[in-house]
């Protein structure tokens, strides 16, 4: 089935347009008082998984839609709304609304059964000349992209996937749905047989979570990461690369309440080996939260296994979000606790606390600093900045020069300014 959605973007025609007063001084020149608007259509594929009508297909389709239709094989055309989306995983849910009794859905299944080399079918709406199939192999499993989302490993596949295939089935030759075609790698725009998709098993569980009455919460490990190579495999005294190296522990996360600490190698989820931190984020969303995982670990040269229990980021502390007032350089600044659960909304790092820059207003003395969204304020003149009162506490005193210590990214740096 293919998806067209339709969003309404609006532009100002002249650069004083969005004023009532300009609007006004300038009505009897002919300037058009209202700004101009137009629609933008694209294009995408989607996969019917329940006969109530139940569809899902790329968050990258429907992102901002206004109008989203699905046109069946038959040439039907139904209306539909969005049910969930998971800018992530790049997976949306949409309803289809008035569904026909006799919609014709797909059995999802079981994508951890694949293997390299087994045969699939890709079927899309390339380029929008209508559904196609096409067939090829699983090159790969577990494959992860450059730059890619932090949680997912794809399944790739050389049968021809382009422009438009986006949201649509890839099926085992069972006729199950054992992917969700999402990406492609190409220097041209057009398929060169190396094509991504979504596995199965991370629909089921996002399905899971809409039968239980809400979107899907990811899980949440309360560790930094980073994956064993050759070298470190040798000096851990583990026989080959694999698994990840825990850095860093949360107090308050899953893998701290697991036993677990800095040093410690996790290489199995669930008794499925684990390379890259996408596929142990995958391995942990299959799980339902509050439900336990077995890992296999590796310390001191030693195997070990433990129990893990799944659960989400903690928003703890609230946020708390404020905007800064008074008469100093941060004046008009919105920050914010960090926590878990808000760093992730953030696109932060999970594991960073403190107090982070929500929004800097477009005009006055922050703008002038440079500072950016995602800056975090760690001391003033001097003294730590550990939450959103404290730093209203240490901006509150008439210095005439101010020392603002700023972390951005892995660097630190401090503004001086005078008052």
């Amino acid at each position: 089935m293919s998806i067209t959605t339709r969003k309404r973007i609006r532009a100002d025609r002249d650069p004083f347009a969005g004023d009532p007063f300009f609007r006004y001084f300038f009505r009897d020149f002919g300037v058009p008082s209202r700004p101009a608007s137009r629609t933008q259509t694209s294009l995408g594929s989607g996969v019917i998984v329940r006969a109530d009508g139940l569809v899902v297909t790329n968050n990258h389709v429907v992102e901002g839609a206004d109008e989203i239709a699905v046109v069946l094989d038959d040439r039907r055309e139904l209306a539909a709304t969005l049910v969930t989306a998971d800018e992530r995983t790049d997976l949306a849910f949409l309803q289809l609304q008035d569904a026909p009794g006799d919609l014709p859905l797909v059995t999802i299944g079981d994508s951890d059964e694949l293997e390299v080399g087994d045969l699939v079918l890709a079927i899309g709406n390339p380029f929008g000349i209508g559904q196609t199939v096409t067939s090829g192999i699983v090159s790969a499993k577990a494959r992860t992209t450059p730059g890619g989302r932090n949680d997912v490993s794809f399944i790739q596949t050389d049968a021809a996937i382009n422009p438009g295939n986006s949201g649509g089935a890839l099926v085992s030759l069972d006729g199950e749905l054992v992917g969700v075609n999402t990406a492609i790698f190409t220097r041209g725009g057009g398929s060169i047989g190396i094509g991504f998709a979504i596995p199965a098993a991370l629909v089921k569980a996002q399905i899971r979570a809409i039968d239980a009455g809400g979107r899907f919460t990811r899980p949440w490990l309360g560790a930094s990461v980073q994956p064993v190579d050759p070298a470190l495999a040798r000096t851990l005294g583990l026989t080959r690369p694999v698994g990840l190296m825990i850095l860093d522990v949360h107090p308050a996360g899953a893998a701290a309440a697991a036993g677990l600490r800095r040093g410690d190698v996790v290489t199995e989820v669930n008794g499925v080996e684990i390379y890259d931190e996408q596929g142990l984020n995958l391995r942990l969303a299959l799980a339902p939260l509050g439900e336990d995982v077995s890992l296999g670990c590796w310390r001191d040269g030693r195997a070990f296994d433990t129990e893990l229990q799944v659960t989400a980021a903690p928003l703890d502390p609230a946020p708390d979000e404020t905007r800064l007032d008074g008469r100093h350089p941060l004046s008009g600044v919105t920050v914010a606790n960090m926590s878990p659960a808000y760093n992730e909304g953030l696109g932060l790092d999970m594991l960073d606390r403190g107090v982070v820059v929500v929004e800097v207003p477009r005009r006055g003395f922050a703008a002038r600093l440079r500072l950016r969204p995602g800056d975090r304020i760690v001391g003033i003149d001097g003294q730590s900045v550990d939450d959103v009162d404290r730093l209203e506490a240490l901006l509150d005193h008439r210095g005439r020069r101010w020392e603002i210590a700023v972390r951005r990214g892995d660097r630190t740096f401090t503004l001086s300014v005078d008052s």
